[in-house]
């Protein structure tokens, strides 16, 4: 085992620079935890909002229009993100119950 001497004050020093980053660490953290928490989508509540069937989002997907995640072999998207793509395309179209009435 190696031992390496250092002054007090050096120590502290070292002692206090590691306290400031660790709480700057979790200040950071705390900043972006929210950012973690968005909710997720699957394939078929994505096809709902938009109302779009599955092989229009899968072209959503290949041509990049939508970001996506894959776990396994099931694909999730973020809230925000269909969101956004809501307000790309303007309104949502029409049910057909809302067309025909």
């Amino acid at each position: 085992m190696e031992f390496v001497c250092i002054e007090a004050k050096t120590f502290e020093d070292m002692r206090m620079a590691l306290e400031l980053l660790k709480k700057k660490v979790e200040m950071l953290s705390q900043r972006h935890l929210p950012k973690r928490l968005n909710k997720w989508l699957d394939n078929q509540e994505v096809c709902a909002i938009l109302h779009i069937s599955p092989r229009t989002l899968q072209s959503l997907r290949s041509n990049g229009t939508l970001s996506y995640t894959q776990i396994d072999r099931r694909t999730y998207y973020q809230e925000h993100d269909i969101m956004r793509l809501l307000g790309m395309t303007g309104c949502r179209r029409k049910s057909r119950k809302e067309s025909e009435g």
